[in-house]
Protein backbone atom coordinates (compact mmCIF):
# COMPACT_ATOMS: atom_id res chain seq x y z
CA UNK A 1 0.00 0.00 0.00
CA UNK A 2 2.71 2.38 0.49
CA UNK A 3 3.77 2.63 -2.85
CA UNK A 4 0.65 3.55 -4.14
CA UNK A 5 0.34 6.11 -1.36
CA UNK A 6 4.14 7.61 -2.61
CA UNK A 7 2.91 7.52 -6.26
CA UNK A 8 0.15 9.50 -5.73
CA UNK A 9 1.92 12.05 -3.41
CA UNK A 10 4.71 12.28 -5.73
CA UNK A 11 2.60 14.29 -7.99
CA UNK A 12 2.52 18.13 -7.31
CA UNK A 13 -1.25 18.02 -8.65
CA UNK A 14 -2.49 15.20 -6.46
CA UNK A 15 -0.71 16.98 -3.62
CA UNK A 16 -2.79 20.29 -4.80
CA UNK A 17 -5.95 18.59 -4.65
CA UNK A 18 -5.48 16.82 -1.11
CA UNK A 19 -4.75 20.51 0.11
CA UNK A 20 -7.97 21.95 -1.51
CA UNK A 21 -9.75 18.89 0.25
CA UNK A 22 -8.50 19.92 3.72
CA UNK A 23 -11.14 22.52 3.53
CA UNK A 24 -14.21 20.58 2.40
CA UNK A 25 -15.62 18.27 -0.03
CA UNK A 26 -14.90 19.79 -3.81
CA UNK A 27 -16.83 19.03 -7.17
CA UNK A 28 -14.82 17.42 -10.02
CA UNK A 29 -15.34 20.73 -11.85
CA UNK A 30 -14.23 22.86 -9.01
CA UNK A 31 -10.75 20.76 -8.45
CA UNK A 32 -10.51 20.79 -12.52
CA UNK A 33 -10.23 24.58 -12.84
CA UNK A 34 -8.09 24.52 -9.73
CA UNK A 35 -5.66 23.08 -11.61
CA UNK A 36 -6.17 24.57 -14.41
CA UNK A 37 -5.58 21.19 -16.72
CA UNK A 38 -7.87 19.60 -18.81
CA UNK A 39 -10.93 17.26 -17.67
CA UNK A 40 -9.38 14.36 -18.74
CA UNK A 41 -6.16 15.12 -16.79
CA UNK A 42 -7.45 15.63 -13.61
CA UNK A 43 -9.67 12.75 -13.83
CA UNK A 44 -6.52 10.95 -13.91
CA UNK A 45 -4.99 12.34 -10.76
CA UNK A 46 -8.31 11.96 -9.40
CA UNK A 47 -8.72 8.26 -10.09
CA UNK A 48 -5.08 7.73 -8.60
CA UNK A 49 -5.85 9.64 -5.53
CA UNK A 50 -9.24 7.52 -5.35
CA UNK A 51 -7.31 3.90 -5.97
CA UNK A 52 -4.84 5.00 -3.28
CA UNK A 53 -7.82 5.46 -1.02
CA UNK A 54 -6.91 9.13 -0.18
CA UNK A 55 -9.96 10.69 -1.59
CA UNK A 56 -13.63 9.21 -1.54
CA UNK A 57 -16.22 10.23 -4.41
CA UNK A 58 -19.55 11.35 -4.31
CA UNK A 59 -21.95 10.72 -6.37
CA UNK A 60 -24.87 13.95 -6.51
CA UNK A 61 -27.25 14.00 -9.41
CA UNK A 62 -24.59 15.13 -12.20
CA UNK A 63 -21.80 15.82 -9.57
CA UNK A 64 -19.38 14.28 -8.80
CA UNK A 65 -18.34 15.29 -4.95
CA UNK A 66 -14.57 14.56 -3.60
CA UNK A 67 -14.03 13.85 -0.12
CA UNK A 68 -10.60 13.72 1.61
CA UNK A 69 -9.62 10.83 3.33
CA UNK A 70 -6.75 11.65 5.13
CA UNK A 71 -6.20 8.43 7.41
CA UNK A 72 -4.70 7.07 4.42
CA UNK A 73 -1.31 9.80 4.76
CA UNK A 74 -1.71 8.27 8.68
CA UNK A 75 0.47 5.04 7.13
CA UNK A 76 2.92 7.21 4.96
CA UNK A 77 3.27 9.42 8.83
CA UNK A 78 3.78 6.04 10.61
CA UNK A 79 6.43 4.86 8.08
CA UNK A 80 8.28 8.38 8.30
CA UNK A 81 7.98 8.80 11.86
CA UNK A 82 10.74 5.65 12.10
CA UNK A 83 13.09 8.75 10.40
CA UNK A 84 12.35 11.29 12.54
CA UNK A 85 15.16 11.19 14.89
CA UNK A 86 17.54 11.57 11.83
CA UNK A 87 15.84 14.57 11.03
CA UNK A 88 15.92 15.87 14.81
CA UNK A 89 20.10 14.87 14.78
CA UNK A 90 20.88 16.85 12.11
CA UNK A 91 18.38 19.77 13.11
CA UNK A 92 19.90 20.47 16.57
CA UNK A 93 23.43 19.69 15.49
CA UNK A 94 22.79 22.76 12.95
CA UNK A 95 21.24 24.85 15.90
CA UNK A 96 24.54 23.98 18.04
CA UNK A 97 26.62 25.00 14.86
CA UNK A 98 24.68 28.34 14.24
CA UNK A 99 24.40 29.41 18.27
CA UNK A 100 29.12 28.89 18.12
CA UNK A 101 28.78 31.13 15.79
CA UNK A 102 27.09 33.83 17.31
CA UNK A 103 29.04 34.12 20.05
CA UNK A 104 31.88 36.86 20.63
Amino acid sequence: MLPDLFAALANPARRTILDELRGGPRTAGDLTRLLKQSRSAASEHLAVLREAGLVREERQGRYRIYHLQAAGLAEVSGWLKHYEHYWTQRLDALADLLDEENLP
